[in-house]
């Protein structure tokens, strides 16, 4: 047997005009897949009696089980057994003419269950998405929404902080200084013109004779007897 739960049944030439002593005939029509037409219904529509005689026959049977018009009508069937004893098998609700199974209790139960496992499933599988792993870090979350908002947040620029006077004096003196000591091979004019070598002014050297006359004097200094230092005096002896 085919599952009647997904599909439905309309018939729009009786949708304005169905009320409860209509609604069984507008059910039982033959296009209805939800109708047996093996069903006591059907002996008693054949046979031209009224609905009361369904409660001295036994077998399948469908009856009107609520009303509130106009846009709602629940129909049962059940298994008549004896005139006081019936079982119920399916019900069924038509809404606007539109007519649908309701589902048993152990369907809703296991429809949610499934429902329910497939949303954690999925969150679990989402979750797994977005584990990440590394050798020296370990295990690590890595969401797509952090890099967007690390791409929206204004990167906030780093006040630089202004030097003071002591450091500023002692740079341009360490500068001066060491330009002193090396001083520059070329210099440019502009921005992408040639560089120009600078002309090295060279101290004039002094001369081969003054250097020699330097060095002898110190060795004629040198050279020059120091006087001679007096004797300690003579010690007498003492008459007594």
């Amino acid at each position: 047997m085919n599952n009647l739960l997904g599909i439905s049944w309309v018939d729009s030439g009786w949708v304005p005009i169905l009320n409860p002593g209509n609604v069984l005939d507008y059910f039982s029509e033959r296009s209805n897949p939800f109708y047996d037409r093996t069903c006591n219904n059907e002996i008693v529509k054949m046979q031209r009696l009224t609905l009361e005689h369904l409660n001295q026959m036994v077998g399948v049977e469908y009856i009107l089980l609520h009303a509130q018009e106009p846009i709602l009508y629940i129909i049962r069937k059940q298994q008549r057994q004896s005139p006081a004893q019936v079982i119920p098998l399916a019900d069924y609700y038509i809404i606007a003419g539109v007519v649908y199974q309701a589902p048993d209790l152990g369907t809703v139960i296991n429809s949610r269950v499934l429902s329910a496992v497939h949303g954690i499933q999925s969150a679990f599988d989402e979750a797994m998405s977005y584990c990440r792993y590394h050798p020296s870090k370990g295990y690590c979350w890595h969401f797509k929404d952090q890099e967007e908002r690390e791409k929206a947040k204004p990167k906030t620029k780093k006040k630089e902080e202004p030097s003071s006077l002591f450091q500023r004096h002692r740079v341009d003196t360490l500068l001066l200084d060491l330009r002193s000591k090396f001083p520059p091979t070329f210099y440019q004019p502009k921005p992408g013109e040639k560089p120009i070598p600078v002309e090295v002014k060279k101290e004039p050297e002094a001369p081969a004779e003054a250097v020699k006359q330097d060095e002898r004097e110190p060795a004629a200094k040198s050279s020059t007897p120091a006087p001679a230092s007096k004797p300690p005096p003579e010690k007498r002896a003492r008459l007594q």
